[in-house]
């Protein structure tokens, strides 16, 4: 019996419980402490900057109408290069890395946050590494079933968040024009700088869009619904994260907010709204991380298999038991309890919004190299190439401003990741060699 045909609204769920996997609610504390009261306006800009990548993907997405998305845009596109194809393979499977990782640390800090050791960072990390290692063991038991509840886990988690964003604007204690005041005084003492630094910093809350593409296969009249789905699904994640952020920094004191940046909105929400409040917020992050996690670690392994098939990862992550890729989903669980172990939340943050530039540059860049085929306006495909590259360097100049060795520490990932991608480039070009030779 042929599966029933996947409509725009099931696309738009896909692409917003992607997105909102939790990060709005890792996100806002470290916004506050760099822009205050503009950290809202600084968050919305950066759908701007996801609708710069958003363009390349619904572009190629139209043109390949392929469920590999990513991996296989940039392969398809520099067909002959074997390069190209390990680096965005590496990147996007530590992009994803980075995102499960971000996931469990947010999951772990507002799980923990109602307990007297909430600020015990080895505690949080104990059960950031569980959790990542509990939906691995989810992952390899069954995946029957997983699929059924996603649109009511992703809807649940928005009511949840437009219940917390009323309740917060309601029980606000700034005064309106008070408000107006600090804002304007925020704005003149921020630079334009700042504020676009925060919506690249973070820009990784809007990971998430492209998996519309994963379900080319499934959907209804892929060449509406491609762009319909991720262009609606940006603006509508957008849109949840400015309002949430204005209702948290009108209530919430914004020293409250820096200082527990990690669970930042069920500390404040518990000042202002008691008990009920912040385990409301609980709940909401924790349902919002869990289904994050699960649906992360359940795509990006299957990812990780193929580009191993492709022989651009060992061998041994190929392995499958009755579908499933065991060993993949086991490496995802080890390398991002390894990037908990040895990093913290704004390290986590940006190595993951760092990653996902990169990755959508590539595709701008692919997407560029294709316009014409792709039926991309050479002006919007250029504006998407200039605005990724502008969001990258910013992370970078605001770590070498602020964090040093965070930022040699992102690096030197970068170039394990880039000697390991040209390592399999070159064995792959070995092996066709000897296949020639032959």
């Amino acid at each position: 019996m042929q599966k029933k045909s996947l409509g725009l609204l099931e696309l738009i769920s896909i692409a917003v419980g992607g997105m909102v996997g939790g990060g709005i609610f890792t996100i806002l504390g470290i916004s506050v402490s760099m822009v205050g009261f503009l950290a809202p306006f600084a968050i919305a800009l950066g759908g701007l900057i996801a609708f710069f990548a958003a363009y390349s993907y619904v572009k190629l997405g139209v043109y390949y109408k392929d469920e590999g998305a990513t991996y296989a845009f940039f392969k398809r596109t520099y067909n002959d290069s074997h390069l190209a194809a390990s680096l965005i393979g590496w990147y996007t499977i530590f992009g994803y890395i980075s995102t499960l990782a971000l996931y469990a640390y947010t999951f772990a800090s507002y799980g923990i946050s109602g307990f007297e050791f909430a600020d015990n960072e080895l505690i949080r990390k104990a059960v950031a590494i569980g959790i990542i290692w509990l939906f691995a063991l989810v992952n390899l038991w069954s995946v029957k079933g997983m699929g059924k509840i996603e649109d009511v886990m992703v809807y649940t988690k928005l009511f949840i968040l437009f219940i917390i964003s009323v309740a917060l604007i309601y029980f606000s204690k700034v005064n309106l024009h008070v408000f107006a005041t600090t804002l304007q005084h925020d704005f003149a003492n921020s630079t334009i700088l700042a504020i676009l630094t925060v919506s690249s910093v973070t820009f990784v809350a809007y990971e998430g869009f492209q998996l519309v593409i994963n379900a080319v296969n499934e959907m209804e009249n892929p060449e509406k619904n491609i762009p319909r789905a991720i262009y609606t699904s940006v603006i509508l994640v957008a849109s949840i994260y400015f309002i949430i952020s204005l209702g948290s920094v009108l209530a919430i004191p914004l020293e409250d907010l820096i200082k527990n940046k990690e669970y930042a909105l069920a500390s404040g929400a518990k000042e202002i709204m008691g008990t009920l409040g912040e385990n409301l917020v609980i709940f909401g992050a924790v349902l919002a991380t869990s289904s994050a996690i699960s649906g992360t670690m359940f795509g990006s392994s299957r990812q990780m298999a193929r580009i191993a098939d492709d022989k651009y990862l060992p061998k041994v992550l190929t392995k499958r038991k009755k579908l499933i890729p065991t060993n993949a989903i086991l490496a995802m669980a080890f390398t991002a309890s390894m990037l908990i172990f040895i990093g913290g939340l704004q390290l986590i943050l940006e190595f993951g919004s760092i990653t996902f530039l990169l990755v959508s540059l590539l595709m701008a860049i692919a997407n560029f190299k294709i316009r014409k085929a792709t039926n991309s306006h050479p002006i919007f495909a250029f504006i998407a190439i200039v605005g990724l590259i502008g969001g990258a360097s910013l992370i970078l100049w605001y770590e070498y401003q602020t964090q040093f060795e965070q930022l040699l520490f992102i690096l030197l990932l970068y170039i394990v990741l880039s000697i390991g991608a040209f390592s399999y480039a070159k064995f792959r070009e070995f092996e066709d060699r000897k296949l020639e030779e032959s």
